[in-house]
């Protein structure tokens, strides 16, 4: 049942939902567009998963065996802080730079390092799996890397963006928006 009330970080309509605030900070990372379906499902079975070990953690905890029930307990931290980091994968945008956050590792290029921002017709991996198809990538082109070193920030089959091509067309824009002001201001 949706509630007809409208709280004061809500906007009025669904154009609106997309574009910060006047009140944001820019100095603050954002990522400027929200984590596709596939993301977010995949966090949620991750969650499941982890429920089922915290779960067994009790089970084991009870049924006497200390030393395994520390164990069942850190492999659910482990998988809480995966899916958690799953869901902040993506490229985020401040007034100091573009961050692209991966699983494992984290890139920042600062404003003064971008030279471009651009939406390029490319093969891109779907789901981020070997397997190639044609698609959009969204690509930074740096001063000090090579075009082909930098890996794409968003692509049209990536877990956010797949079968979304309104969305990926979005994103790409607000980022090569965000890339214009800040790399010429």
């Amino acid at each position: 049942m949706p509630l007809p009330f409208l709280t004061a970080d809500r906007a009025f309509d669904e154009a609106a939902d997309d574009a910060a605030l006047p009140f944001d900070d820019r100095d603050q990372w954002r990522r400027p567009y929200r984590p596709g379906p596939w993301r977010v499902a995949l966090a949620a079975l991750i969650l499941l998963l982890a429920s089922y070990v915290l779960v067994a953690t009790v089970i084991t905890a009870f049924a006497g065996s200390r030393s395994a029930a520390v164990i069942c307990l850190l492999v659910a931290v482990l998988v809480v802080l995966s899916a958690l980091r799953l869901l902040r994968m993506g490229v985020w945008v401040s007034a100091r730079g573009l961050r692209r956050v991966g699983f494992l590792t984290t890139s920042t290029a600062p404003w003064q390092q971008v030279v471009a921002v651009r939406t390029v017709q490319q093969p891109v991996r779907w789901l981020g799996l070997p397997r190639t198809v044609q698609g959009q990538a969204l690509v930074l082109v740096r001063r000090d890397r090579a075009a082909d070193a930098v890996p794409p920030l968003l692509t049209s089959h990536n877990s956010d963006f797949l079968a979304r091509t309104e969305a990926f067309d979005r994103a790409a824009d607000a980022v090569e928006v965000w890339a214009d002001e800040y790399r010429l201001g």
